[in-house]
């Protein structure tokens, strides 16, 4: 079953691409024939796509109905009936969709946590506090960074791409005197930039002291990433647009990143994201996580070169459960599945008609 919900932010989110004040989701929910149930969602990102992607999520329920619940034979399946449309876009996403409710029903039908049933166990994991610190003012920026780090962070992300460079090193400057320099910061252009203004901005930025500079330029030009890396001390960070393994064996061919950061819903699901926690140990290049904060905690829990969650509190309108955070790490729960819970309530409050 597959339901398309519309929730309010607690932090409308400003970005070098626009702005993004409400999460459009669809929430994805697989029972089985002994009557367990599985959760787990989708980020259409705009509203415009949720429909469609809800649709889609549908379709592929109906192919899979009556199945075993083996999510590495689902997912063969599933590319095969869709190798001629394209594994890609929102396709992507909604087969990403199916294969997280199918792990998440398979540990709950095992008594799991997901950690456990792939092999490793929940722990703590580094996370930072990425729901706020859009395009804004120094002042309000400094003041939301201590809000966030309030929270129970010592990491926060910062975003830029402001139309002067000047500005978006002002407001860095402000928030790291203000925070100071225990707490790790990031930050993320959104691919508003070009190889040039990446290399040209990225130096004003090289002494300021933060973990990684995400995505300045288009994410799929991997020799603009390479020239833009190569060029830069503080580490570039990639991943969120992956739509596989293999684009990401594509970037760390061309060495385009220091560091990457797969989506769960555009890397494959759990299925895709263990193939490219692979090609991450083979590199030795550390991996962080894109959203979706419930599953990717399990998820780093058996990534041999974990490195930080990304945590937002997007679908917490309509969680019954959620993710727990304390002194700087994210504590994924030992209760079977992926720690997501329908609040059935808060569902129909926000449920596209």
């Amino acid at each position: 079953m597959a339901r398309p919900v519309i929730v309010p932010m607690n932090l409308p989110l400003q970005t070098s691409t626009g702005a993004v004040a409400r999460a459009p989701l669809v929430l994805i929910d697989c029972e089985t024939d002994q009557g367990v149930r599985g959760h787990a969602y989708l980020f259409s990102i705009t509203p415009a796509a949720l429909r469609p992607l809800t649709a889609m999520v549908g379709e592929m329920a109906e192919m899979i109905a009556g199945d075993e619940l083996l999510p590495f034979e689902i997912e063969r399946k599933l590319s095969q009936r869709f190798t001629l449309l394209g594994l890609a876009g929102l396709q992507r996403l909604a087969q990403s969709g199916i294969d997280m409710v199918a792990w998440d029903a398979l540990a709950r039908a095992r008594g799991l946590p997901l950690a456990r049933l792939l092999g490793g166990a929940p722990k703590p994991v580094r996370a930072y506090n990425s729901k706020g610190l859009g395009i804004m003012p120094a002042g309000a920026a400094v003041d939301e960074a201590q809000k966030l780090l309030a929270e129970g962070f010592h990491a926060a992300k910062i975003r830029v791409g402001r139309p002067d460079a000047r500005e978006d090193l002002n407001v860095v400057r402000a928030v790291r005197k203000a925070v100071g320099d225990q707490v790790t910061l990031m930050c993320d252009y959104n691919q508003a930039l070009t190889v040039a203004e990446a290399i040209s901005r990225g130096e004003m930025l090289d002494d300021e002291g933060l973990l990684w500079i995400e995505e300045p330029i288009r994410h799929d030009d991997y020799a603009g990433c390479a020239r833009v890396a190569d060029a830069l001390r503080t580490p570039v960070q990639i991943g969120e647009n992956f739509d596989s393994a293999f684009s990401m064996l594509s970037a760390l061919s061309a060495e385009a990143c220091d560091f990457v950061m797969p989506d769960v819903q555009r890397i494959g699901g759990v299925t895709g994201w263990l193939r490219a926690a692979s090609l991450a140990h083979a590199a030795g290049i550390e991996m962080s996580t894109h959203l979706f904060s419930e599953v990717s905690a399990h998820l780093l829990c058996v990534t041999p070169t974990a490195h930080w969650l990304e945590y937002v509190d997007w679908a917490d309108a309509v969680l019954a459960t959620r993710l727990t955070i304390k002194d700087g790490f994210a504590l994924p729960s030992e209760e079977p599945g992926n720690g997501i819970q329908w609040d059935e309530a808060a569902v129909a409050r926000y449920l596209v008609s």
